[in-house]
């Protein structure tokens, strides 16, 4: 029996979002707002994510138009729906006693209203990724929902990548310390996905441990420093692990702030820093309580300097781990002079070439799942990529903790041979920093 088709009316968020949702709602009928297309022109111009989402929609709506988008509007392909354009209604009763008139997002809810009135026997559903969008068309009798295409269904697998493993013989544990070859997985009787790691433990002994993809063994992991750094517990020990294993390209690190992500993935790139041609640390730049950085006074680098701090306070930390006239300490200070090592917003650096770079983007639970495959497919020869972030800290208006990039990434990448993730849980920055970060 043939489903009954739905009309899916989109908000400008979900646009800006993904570009090509208009593909994903299989055989229902997808309904733009003509005040989208006004707040698509207004974002055309500029070199952020969104503005290239705006860009690339309105190409992609150029290639399809016809006259049939006001008027019955045009087929998205085999097994989809139609595509249309919906000019302005007038508002309803209702919709002009409880919101203005001039507010384009009251404008998508009036068109939307009058969807839902005129299609009495179809379900008329309003995409949004603005929550309080969601609660005003509710507050009206009108559904309205999230854009679900790419949300982690199940968060619980995301910190499910270290594995403690009981009642390991002795002799297994000895022989993993001997044999740095590894032992065959099939020797533990268990399950592994690529790059997994393991606590070990046995009557008399433990260590860690983790699953070679490549030769199918376990492998013992011995706890070392990255260019003064010391890693204090096992999450820390295997990011380390993870940062300068040369067989895994991509590496994400996630964890709540003081759990050391940054500092690691900072620390593993100095101390390889002769087998990259640079070191790129960037983070992007969402300003906080909806003010823009024009907001901020001073010129475009005093601007963006207060979002950088956080970086340069990790290099402070590991340079303060030498004495200042130590070669490491000065190696560091000419990294910086020559570019060798850069830190800057990653609106920066997007257009750069990624080739033999050791490039590290911090928060990236700000960044859209778009946005994250954008940076990677940057990615040339002989060039490693770590995302670091905390999902339960999100800045950015439009994401949540199933839909940011970094989650995204996490859940579609795990099991690739080149790619490990590690979920740090235990802070280290101090007791009292530990102490606000589980209580408050």
């Amino acid at each position: 029996m043939k489903k009954q088709s739905k009309i899916f009316v989109i908000d400008t968020n979900v646009i800006l979002h993904d570009f090509n949702c208009i593909y994903h709602f299989e055989e229902n009928n997808v309904i733009i707002p003509i005040v989208v297309l006004e707040e698509l022109d207004k974002l055309k111009k500029g070199n952020e994510q969104i503005n290239f989402n705006a860009r690339e929609f309105t190409r992609e709506l150029d290639k399809i138009s016809g006259d049939k988008l006001f008027n019955g509007g045009i087929s998205l392909g085999k097994d989809k729906g139609k595509l249309s354009i919906e000019t302005g209604k007038l508002f309803s009763d209702e919709l002009r006693n409880s919101f203005p008139e001039t507010t384009p997002d009251h404008r998508i809810l009036a068109i939307t209203e009058y969807l839902k009135e005129k299609n009495t026997t179809t379900e008329v559903i309003l995409i949004t990724k603005d929550i309080n969008l969601r609660m005003k068309a509710k507050s009206l009798g009108i559904l309205a929902q999230d854009y679900k295409t790419d949300k982690v269904a199940n968060l619980e697998l995301l910190h499910k990548n270290i594995e403690v493993l009981n009642n390991i013989s002795n002799e297994l544990i000895s022989r993993l310390y001997e044999f740095h070859e590894g032992i065959d997985i099939k020797e533990f009787n268990i399950k592994a996905f690529a790059n997994q790691y393991f606590i070990l433990r046995g009557q008399d002994s433990s260590t860690l441990a983790y699953f070679n993809p490549f030769e199918n063994t376990m492998h013992s992991i011995i706890k070392h420093k990255a260019f003064g750094i010391d890693p204090r517990n096992a999450e820390q020990t295997f990011s380390l692990h993870a940062l300068t294993n040369p067989n895994i390209q991509l590496v994400a690190l996630t964890g709540k702030a003081g759990t050391g992500k940054t500092l690691l993935a900072l620390a593993a790139a100095l101390e390889q820093k002769e087998q990259f041609n640079q070191i790129l640390l960037a983070r992007p730049i969402v300003p906080l309580a909806n003010r823009d950085m024009g907001f901020l006074p001073g010129d475009v680098q005093e601007k963006i300097t207060p979002y950088m701090q956080p970086l340069f306070d990790n290099l402070s930390v590991i340079k303060h781990q030498y004495k200042s006239h130590s070669n490491e300490y000065r190696s560091i200070d000419e990294m910086l002079d020559t570019e060798k090592l850069v830190l800057s917003p990653l609106a920066y650096i997007r257009g750069r070439s990624l080739s033999n770079s050791f490039f590290i983007v911090d928060e990236a639970q700000n960044l859209t799942p778009h946005e994250i495959k954008t940076i990677i497919t940057r990615a040339g020869e002989g060039t490693k990529i770590i995302f670091t972030g905390d999902i339960h800290q999100i800045d950015s208006p439009y994401l949540d903790i199933k839909s940011n990039g970094l989650s995204y990434l996490t859940d579609k990448l795990k099991g690739q041979d080149i790619f490990a993730h590690i979920n740090l849980v235990k802070g280290e920055r101090s007791y009292l920093a530990e102490l606000a970060s589980d209580l408050l």
